[in-house]
């Protein structure tokens, strides 16, 4: 596919691509501030704030990319009954995200609070119970999950961040759900125990991710380092395509009968917060559409080289894939 055809997925086809992310929500907030002095009553930095912002984050942050992009999106997991969960919900609904498979808990919703001074973050405060949630919340949310599959959806996405959603059981049941549908499920991994993810189409992991998983560490610039690990991450824990992001190095989709690289640009990156939700989203939203894998780790990696050129957590927009696309 050429660049006036991607043109043409942008302007005609993600408007009608319609996806279900179900995972760790989370929200992020910023306080940007002067740090001058220390406290004089404890040796503590002093941080005057002068503006502060809120942000999508883990699985509303791949949400936002999508529907920032056109997608109809939908959004599931757990939230909780306070005032960041007002935040969230007031930044989804500005993002024109679905909200229905938000299940309310106990457990406060999960938020990362940073303070930033220049481009130094000073120090975060995160506020999150990751103990997993009862066997009625659960139901209730594969409830929804399969309710909604019901609708005719076009891509799944599982976004792991092990905030207490994506036990083994709950990632079994969205794959095997989806898969009834014949929807293609998109994970983003975390952790070591990726045997939750067995018969999911793709993952989607970084080198640091693969890393915490092989026996020896692998380089990002080694792509037969990067196919032979994708092979065993197949293999091992019976995933049938992997798409490994490489940083500087660009991306790689391994397949069972292929392998692609996909080499990125040369750029400062200034921050890579959220690149990682921007490569599952536009993979997925380009499966959805029925582009071919190679076009979506294509599209997902000339997305990711935009986020990591931004500040904290960013959601590319269609204006900025069409001007990275130069068409």
């Amino acid at each position: 596919m050429d660049k006036t055809e991607w043109k043409n997925f942008f302007d005609y086809r993600s408007e009608k691509c319609k996806v279900l992310v179900v995972g760790d929500v989370m929200i992020d907030k910023y306080y940007y501030g002067d740090v001058h002095k220390f406290a004089s009553d404890a040796p503590v930095p002093v941080a005057k704030i002068l503006r502060r912002t809120s942000s999508l984050g883990a699985a509303a942050n791949v949400a936002s990319n999508l529907s920032m992009l056109g997608c109809r999106t939908f959004l599931a997991g757990f939230v909780g009954n306070d005032h960041n969960f007002e935040t969230l919900s007031r930044l989804l609904w500005e993002r024109k995200i679905n909200q229905d498979g938000l299940i309310a808990t106990d457990s406060p919703t999960t938020t990362k609070v940073r303070v930033i001074s220049g481009r130094q973050q000073m120090f975060r405060m995160d506020f999150e119970d990751v103990s997993e949630k009862n066997i009625v919340q659960f139901a209730t949310l594969e409830k929804y999950v399969r309710q909604r599959l019901n609708d005719s959806f076009d891509a799944v996405v599982i976004a792991d961040y092990e905030k207490g959603v994506c036990t083994e059981y709950f990632c079994d049941a969205v794959i095997r759900a989806a898969h009834s549908h014949g929807v293609p499920v998109t994970v983003m991994p975390y952790g070591q125990q990726w045997i939750k993810y067995a018969q999911a189409d793709y993952v989607t992991p970084n080198i640091a991710k693969i890393n915490k998983i092989m026996l020896s560490p692998i380089s990002g610039d080694d792509d037969e380092a990067v196919e032979r690990a994708g092979r065993y991450i197949m293999r091992k824990f019976k995933i049938k395509n992997v798409l490994a992001t490489r940083s500087s190095h660009g991306v790689s989709l391994v397949a069972e009968d292929y392998v692609t690289h996909i080499p990125t640009k040369s750029q400062e990156v200034f921050d890579s917060v959220g690149a990682s939700d921007t490569v599952a989203a536009i993979f997925s939203m380009a499966l959805a559409g029925g582009l071919k894998p190679s076009d979506g780790a294509y599209l997902s990696n000339l997305a990711a080289g935009i986020v990591i050129s931004k500040a904290g957590t960013y959601a590319v927009t269609r204006e900025d894939m069409l001007n990275a696309l130069k068409v």
